[in-house]
């Protein structure tokens, strides 16, 4: 790979490069929304989970530009470990575009299916006296290590609020996420339910970075009929809230993963990194920007920003995984014969 000093245009490579144009990649994308929804998918509108968070909060205000407030659904999805400040958000994001909303508590149903009862078995495989009134989360390693690949720890607090970390052995750290992945599958069962009745069609909110890095479940929330923010950078999702008029609580807000009982940002669990460095990262390695610029601009060391791309690198590969299709032993020539009714 060729690499150069700065960005496209011969400036300093800095955050700037990522400056977009808000207004005319708004219409961009409301005019491939009303086409991918309208006449690709054939259906009548769009349903979408509100978790508070800056992502799906824009991709609820594009498709209510789009296709008109009327036609649009928000999901409230909250369980037993979310917090509530996710669903005071959401509210106020759908206040602000004018979108109708249903609230579904799906606590009942990861409680019925063991969702709690599961997790907290392999937690206790690692600290015995986990129970009642605790909390827990995993955590990520520093991704600067420059191992090319990721640790992950367990963190607890006691009722009492203290907390200690523990190292994982593979079953009980594989255990942990597949009962916490259960909240995303059933999360995407509601919406897709909702979509039926509706007739309308499933926005997934993953950004870039996300789409990118595979920071998503796979037929969970990896599951939609089109996603309309996935070629922006975390970024650029935020320009493009202020000048949607996302409500400022929500833009305020941290990125957070909502998953675990104890608060957790997503750089914590699986970015490493604060989002606006990791985008510069990301854009950096696609457009052969050299390291040394990369590395002023995030404030690391060159060394520091190779460490980076080893990781983005090695969580490729996992996302090749999650965004690959079935595999099947049908060959196109199967697919496209011409005598079937």
């Amino acid at each position: 790979m060729t690499t150069s000093p700065a960005g496209a245009s011969g400036t300093r490579f800095s955050a700037e490069t990522l400056k977009l144009d808000a207004g005319a990649e708004i219409e961009r994308i409301c005019g491939w929304i009303r086409e991918t929804v309208l006449k690709d998918l054939r259906r009548r509108g769009a349903v979408l989970g509100l978790s508070g968070g800056i992502d799906s909060s824009v991709t609820a205000a594009l498709c209510a530009l789009a296709l008109g407030p009327a036609k649009v659904t928000g999901i409230f999805m909250p369980e037993h470990d979310s917090d509530p400040e996710s669903l005071e958000l959401g509210r106020a994001l759908a206040d602000a575009v004018g979108i109708e909303t249903v609230l579904e508590d799906i606590g009942p149903a990861l409680a019925a299916a063991g969702c709690y009862a599961r997790r907290d078995g392999f937690i206790r495989q690692v600290v015995p006296e986990f129970g009642e009134g605790w909390g827990c989360k995993v955590v990520l390693e520093d991704a600067l290590t420059g191992r090319g690949y990721n640790i992950s720890w367990l963190v607890v607090a006691n009722p009492q609020g203290e907390q200690t970390r523990h190292r994982m052995p593979l079953d009980v750290y594989l255990g942990m996420i597949a009962a916490a992945n259960m909240k995303q599958r059933t999360r995407k069962q509601i919406e897709y339910y909702h979509a039926d009745r509706l007739n309308f069609a499933v926005a997934g909110t993953p950004n870039r970075l996300e789409y990118d890095q595979g920071f998503f479940v796979k037929n969970g929330d990896g599951a939609a009929d089109f996603k309309p923010i996935a070629h922006l950078y975390k970024s650029q999702v935020y320009q493009l809230a202020e000048a949607l008029g996302v409500p400022d609580a929500i833009q305020r807000r941290p990125p957070t993963t909502d998953t675990w009982s104890l608060p957790q940002g997503q750089d914590e669990y699986y970015f490493s990194l604060p989002y606006d460095r990791m985008d510069l990262c990301l854009y950096g390695l696609e457009n052969g920007i050299a390291r040394e610029a990369v590395a002023e601009a995030v404030d690391l060391t060159p060394d520091q920003v190779d460490a980076v791309w080893r990781n983005i690198a090695a969580k490729r590969k996992v996302a090749d995984y999650l965004h690959a299709a079935p595999v099947t032993m049908l060959s196109l020539r199967d697919l496209s014969r011409t005598d079937r009714p």
